[in-house]
């Protein structure tokens, strides 16, 4: 049979660690030539697909991939661009197959979240229909750890390492100047339905800081909530607050919402922090700070989880060797084996199964008063931030790659996305 090349492209919000799953699937590929010919990247992910705009990672040199594995955000850019159904717009798919078919692309690595895995399994479906086989296989990505069947998603432990460090020294100042200035500390973080990063700042309990945790996962009770911080700050001098950006009322209006969506469709949230910091100075009368951690907490692979790093790598690995196995509109995932030691697995999802599919936190993760996390909840995340893999430095800041991106030569009529 004769060998066909692979396609690679990144989607949505970027992690600390995607770079380290295409780093995987790169090098994998590299090693297979007698199989896999060259593997082009989508620029700005799925849409360099539908434009052509291929990048020939051929020519990037064997020590630029390999310094991929310590450098954060997309090396090829990405987007948040969801394709439409096959029944609305058909036009993408079969886009998606010319230019695959014009560049023979027998494989097709998305790297991405739960969006993306159902965009990979209507193009396995599409493309059988078509007469033309793509073996489709999804490449877990999202620092929401939402993704269901694997036990983690790569992105997460990273985020969720900077959130603990940073909120625990954050909550060190505020303990500081608590006695004649700041009580209250709120940290916003990110996560629309699934409270896995809010969940990372109840493990700064065990450092006796006093944490309140608002989960998406629990309607917010505000006289509750005001309560409970009212509580701490009376007993320790202070509290710090960690805040989902899916925190919502019992109505569903999130707390932080704008009033806009995103390219997903997604309400646009983003400002959670502030009403809750307000809420308490206009209850309690206490002086407060907020942060945002926004794009700090996905970026920050100076400080990455080294489990992290290395399930990303894994997982881009193993989605080339399942596409070599055959296999088709399946998953990597992580499959724990146990909490301590912390042992897994790579084990394989059908994307049937992953498509449009959520991870929510357990309710025996969430404690009973809904501000705080359990032991079980505990002995889930520790391994996960476990492990320091730092970039190397030059004059005091990380040194990161930057490729060349080299595109190749475009076969087919223009495409205008609609």
């Amino acid at each position: 049979m004769a060998k066909k090349n692979a396609f690679y492209a990144q989607s949505g919000g970027v992690t600390a660690v995607i770079n380290a799953s295409a780093c995987g699937v790169i090098e994998t590929a590299r090693k297979h030539k007698d199989k896999i010919g060259k593997v082009y990247a989508g620029r700005n992910g799925i849409i360099g697909a539908l434009t052509e705009d291929l990048i020939d990672t051929s020519k990037e040199s064997a020590a630029d991939v390999a310094a991929l594995r310590s450098t954060p955000a997309g090396a090829f850019g990405s987007c948040r661009y969801k394709l439409k159904s096959l029944d609305t717009n058909r036009r993408e798919y079969e886009r998606l197959i010319e230019v695959f078919k014009a560049h023979n692309i027998g494989y097709f690595f998305y790297n991405g979240g739960g969006d993306s895995a159902d965009t990979c399994f209507k193009i396995s479906q599409l493309a059988e229909s078509l007469g033309y086989p793509i073996q489709a296989i999804h490449v877990p990505k999202t620092v929401d750890n939402d993704l269901p069947i694997t036990d983690c998603c790569p992105g997460f432990g990273s985020v969720a390492k900077y959130v603990a460090v940073s909120t625990l020294e954050a909550s060190l100042d505020v303990r500081s100047m608590s006695k004649t200035s700041t009580k209250v500390f709120v940290i916003e973080v990110m996560g629309r339905h699934a409270g896995w990063i809010a969940a990372a700042g109840g493990l700064l309990v065990d450092h006796n800081i006093p944490v309140v945790i608002l989960f998406p996962e629990v309607v917010f009770d505000q006289k509750k909530f005001i309560a409970a911080v009212d509580v701490k700050v009376k007993k320790f001098g202070y509290c710090t607050i960690v805040v989902s950006e899916g925190c919502h009322y019992e109505d569903g209006r999130f707390l932080a919402e704008q009033g806009t969506r995103d390219a997903f469709g997604h309400a646009q949230l983003g400002g959670a922090a502030p009403v809750v910091a307000n809420m308490l100075k206009e209850a309690l009368g206490y002086k407060f700070h907020w942060a945002v951690a926004d794009y700090l907490q996905r970026s920050a692979r100076h400080i990455a989880s080294k489990t992290d790093v290395k399930q990303a790598y894994e997982l881009g690995k193993a989605a080339v060797e399942l596409a070599l196995k055959g296999k088709n509109a399946v998953m990597p995932t992580i499959e724990r084996l146990s909490d301590e030691p912390y042992k897994y697995k790579i084990g394989v999802a059908e994307l049937k199964d992953v498509a449009n599919v959520e991870k929510f936190m357990p309710k025996n993760f969430i404690s009973k008063d809904g501000f705080g996390i359990t032991e079980k909840c505990k002995r889930y995340l520790t391994p996960l931030i476990q492990g320091e893999d730092y970039p190397k430095f030059v004059d005091g800041l990380p040194v990161y790659v930057t490729l060349k991106n080299v595109g190749i030569a475009k076969k087919l009529k223009p495409f205008k996305i609609t």
